[in-house]
């Protein structure tokens, strides 16, 4: 009630009423319903409620410990919607993959893709005419072929942070930050590098994202659990009208971006980018150009530097898996050059850290639900459409048939025998790992990403020995690799001192000059 009040002033009573009744009968039918149908087992939740309360501030722990108890797929009732757990890699196969013509939808997010991003941010949109067409446009830009043009990003972007780490190992988690959101932002608009974390752009588009993640989380906004009230005016609705506003400052800033870029075209002082891409797309409207720039940088950024984060708390509490991959840069690279793109074939044991670091900690540990768009049979059982479609990342990458001793890192499970030869678990689309996603829905930005957290990560193990630092009484501090913040959407380690020690004297001198030949010697 007092939720209500806030929002609705004098109407909260009628509204609660009217609103509230209507929607309990409603859920009450729907559950009705659902016991009368052949789902999967699951756990027994509450009256009307179902399951919703019970997954916890951490659905993703909660729903692996229901995965042993009711097995690899089960359903859930959450609030009369039925909902069913996939925590098998071959059954998440079978459905998002083999089945993606009807498990590509999404559940209805209306704060979150309707409200703030106007149906512009094709992650949160429904499967549709719509999704095809932005979707295609983004492929276009981010595909393979097309994201080796931004190979001299990350190229002067892992020169940056080597840097950086060097001259204020202090704060390496900022500069990770700093980084990953130059290069990605320069994937989208082709801009100079940002010279700071706090640089302005960063925290504008910081604040859009969080605003986005946070809208998402289930029960954030009643509109999502009852969408009637979507049909509220604006001034009995702050919810809707503050969505709206910030619906019109993000296209405002989207435009900013889109139109400066496209003026630097127009000069011939823009590289290859997401921006010259959609500048002449006539299937796209500005907006849908604009927004889809500006959102793939949003989509991109948390989450490549969140992956970064978790390999830096990797080498700090496994110093025998750097050393083991030091060796190997050293063996192909030399101490005379940095590591390039060209390296990454002659380096498996260094591939395998990075599918490990994925795996290790899922930086998304539940991914964004699929939804079906009609109903579907599974071994027996209904799956009726419009059934929400979870796949547990986090226990899909720790599932101890598919990787044993899971909370070990230990690149050599993606490794033969011999050590030479990559080995990849099946039905993980050849990543090693989930947390690109599954289907039509799998992540656009995989390849940037991968090109991104190769050449970053493998300059910073040639250039530094990663060490533990030290607490503010001068102890040394042990990092707690199970202490992580929830961002939303992302989960990242919580912050933890630590030293980066440049591993011979030469390592500054070859920076610098790597320095003056992508960026000159400003």
């Amino acid at each position: 009630m007092g939720l209500l009040s806030s929002l609705f002033g004098p109407y909260s009573d009628i509204i609660t009423f009217f609103g509230l009744g209507a929607s309990l009968v409603y859920v009450l039918h729907r559950s009705i319903r659902r016991s009368r149908l052949n789902y999967f087992p699951g756990p027994r939740g509450l009256p009307v409620i179902g399951n919703a309360l019970q997954l916890g501030a951490f659905p993703w722990l909660q729903m692996t410990k229901w995965s042993e108890e009711f097995g690899p797929i089960y359903s859930l009732n959450l609030g009369g919607t039925h909902a069913i757990v996939i925590s098998s890699h071959k059954i998440a196969h079978e459905l998002l993959d083999k089945r993606s013509g009807i498990y590509s939808d999404r559940p209805r997010m209306i704060m979150t893709g309707e409200v703030l991003c106007g149906g512009l941010f094709s992650p949160f949109n429904p499967y549709g005419e719509s999704w095809r067409r932005l979707r295609k446009a983004a492929y276009d830009g981010l595909n393979k072929t097309a994201s080796e043009a931004y190979r001299p990003i990350h190229v002067r972007e892992a020169v940056l942070l080597a840097e950086a780490l060097h001259q204020d190992p202090s704060g390496w988690m900022d500069h990770i930050n700093r980084t990953t959101a130059s290069g990605v932002f320069s994937v989208s608009y082709s801009r100079p590098p940002f010279s700071s974390s706090a640089d302005p752009i960063i925290k504008r588009m910081s604040d859009f994202m969080h605003r986005v993640e946070r809208s998402a989380r289930p029960g954030a906004f009643l509109v999502d659990i009852f969408p009637w009230m979507l049909h509220l005016p604006e001034w009995m609705a702050k919810w809707k009208r503050e969505g709206n506003e910030w619906h019109k400052k993000d296209t405002k800033m989207f435009f900013e971006f889109y139109h400066e870029a496209k003026g630097r075209m127009l000069e011939g002082k823009c590289g290859d980018c997401l921006t010259t891409l959609f500048s002449g797309k006539r299937d796209l409207t500005e907006k849908e150009a604009a927004w889809t720039a500006g959102s793939m940088f949003g989509a991109g950024f948390s989450t490549t530097s969140a992956v970064q984060l978790v390999f830096i708390l990797a080498m700090v509490c496994n110093p025998d898996v750097m050393r083991k991959a030091q060796e190997e840069i050293d063996r192909v690279v030399g101490r005379k050059r940095l590591p390039t793109f060209e390296d990454r074939a002659n380096m498996p044991y260094f591939r395998a850290v990075i599918r490990e670091t994925f795996r290790w900690r899922s930086i998304g540990p539940l991914g964004l639900p699929h939804a079906t768009s009609s109903d579907d049979v599974y071994e027996g059982h209904f799956i009726p459409k419009g059934t929400i479609v979870f796949y547990n990342t986090w226990g899909l990458n720790r599932a101890p048939e598919v990787f044993p001793e899971p909370d070990v890192f230990r690149p050599e499970r993606y490794l033969d025998a011999t050590g030479t030869q990559d080995y990849i678990p099946p039905y993980t689309h050849l990543e090693g790992h989930t947390t690109f996603g599954y289907g039509r829905r799998k992540c656009l930005g995989l390849n940037v990403a991968n090109n991104t957290l190769f050449l970053h990560l493998s300059t910073i193990l040639w250039a530094f020995n990663i060490e533990m630092g030290k607490d503010a009484n001068g102890n040394v501090a042990t990092p707690d690799p199970d202490n992580f913040h929830d961002e939303g959407m992302v989960v990242v380690p919580a912050p933890f001192p630590c030293e980066f020690v440049p591993r011979d004297p030469e390592v500054l001198s070859i920076l610098a000059k790597a320095h003056n030949e992508v960026l000159g010697s400003d």
